[in-house]
């Protein structure tokens, strides 16, 4: 059985450039009252640790809109999920730019107590957001998909409340910051880990749902709409040897492509779930939770969504949250914890 789970990072750039009111809150505000009109919901993954440094600096006026609406989607159902870019809580603010902490880019990096101060104090943030001091989101993702190196991560999140963590995503290579996710080609479309988020492992406390993935050849990463997205987000990043690590994680042959639904076109969307649907015909009994990822800050295309809710609804797609599927996802893991590790299809890759 397939069940989508649309997953929206709730964030302005990576380097702080860019309003509250045109970055998050009016594109998030557009897709909720489309995913309502479908009678559906998603799940934002809010970037704590920005909005309290934005509001601590009194930089954005538009902090009190998101704010109430994030309150209103807690409210409503649209089960908020933990996103956490640690390198902002020694951001300072000069000249009207934002510098921000590189030395604390990786969360999975900092030693034990200041992993812990960070997610604690992101927590206590949102439940102060949300106005519910028991509240404790199901989810979690790691700034820029870092869960690596995981058993500290791991250990204090499943401490703090936290269930889920969806930052793999399958065949994913970042080198600057020593990522690798091909490992978890293996994995099912979800899994138990403890050491090594990539490696299932029945007796981890955090269950892994990672982004939908499949791996394509380099050239079908070029399409339109995905460079018109580059070309978009080029101003924030650094040239350099940022530069060089980039070109090191593109030089493959074969790449995976994420479930995004702000940077596929409708038939490429299509196309993807599709074959995954014809997977699903031939065997049903596997629990299959289709995560897909977008980002308010890229939130355009509002016509290519509708169209996709639409067709999952003709195709009796089930749309779901976290929340929706953890206890069932939890139930099976521990029963049968071999139940869901047949690998999604990926091509085989080397390390190299």
């Amino acid at each position: 059985m397939i069940e989508c789970i649309f997953t929206l990072d709730y964030e302005i750039y990576g380097s702080g450039e860019g309003s509250l009111r045109d970055l998050v809150y009016e594109p998030a505000e557009t897709l909720r009252r489309l995913f309502v009109r479908h009678g559906v919901r998603f799940v934002p993954f809010v970037e704590a640790a920005e909005l309290e440094i934005i509001e601590a600096h009194g930089a954005d006026p538009a902090i009190a809109l998101v704010k109430a609406q994030l309150r209103m989607l807690h409210d409503t159902g649209f089960s908020l999920g933990l996103h956490l870019h640690p390198q902002w809580y020694n951001g300072r603010r000069e000249n009207g730019r934002w510098l921000l902490d590189g030395s604390e880019y990786n969360l999975c990096t900092l030693p034990r107590p200041r992993l812990r101060q960070l997610v604690e104090r992101s927590l206590a943030y949102l439940r102060t957001v949300v106005r519910d001091l028991r509240f404790t989101p199901v989810a979690f993702r790691a700034g820029n998909w870092l869960f690596q190196p995981t058993r500290v991560a791991a250990e204090v999140l499943a401490e703090c409340g936290i269930r889920i963590d969806s930052s793999v995503f399958k065949g994913g290579v970042r080198h600057e910051h020593g990522l690798d996710y091909r490992r978890a080609a293996k994995n099912g479309y979800f899994w138990r880990f403890a050491a090594e988020v990539d490696v299932a492992d029945p007796s981890g406390e955090l269950i892994e749902m990672p982004i939908y993935t499949r791996m394509v050849p380099f050239w079908k990463m070029g399409t339109s709409k995905r460079l018109a997205m580059e070309r978009q987000n080029v101003g924030t990043r650094a040239l350099g040897p940022k530069s060089f690590y980039r070109l090191l994680d593109l030089s493959r042959v074969w790449h995976p492509l994420k479930f995004d639904f702000c940077r596929m076109t409708l038939d490429e969307l299509k196309e993807m779930l599709g074959a995954a649907i014809d997977e699903d015909r031939r065997d049903p009994a596997l629990t299959r939770p289709l995560v897909a990822i977008g980002h308010t800050k890229e939130l355009v295309d509002f016509d290519t969504i509708d169209g996709l809710l639409s067709w999952l609804a003709a195709n009796h797609i089930k749309i779901s949250t976290f929340d929706d599927v953890y206890d069932r996802c939890a139930a099976l893991t521990e029963s049968r914890p071999d139940s869901n590790l047949r690998s999604t299809p990926a091509r085989a890759e080397s390390a190299g």
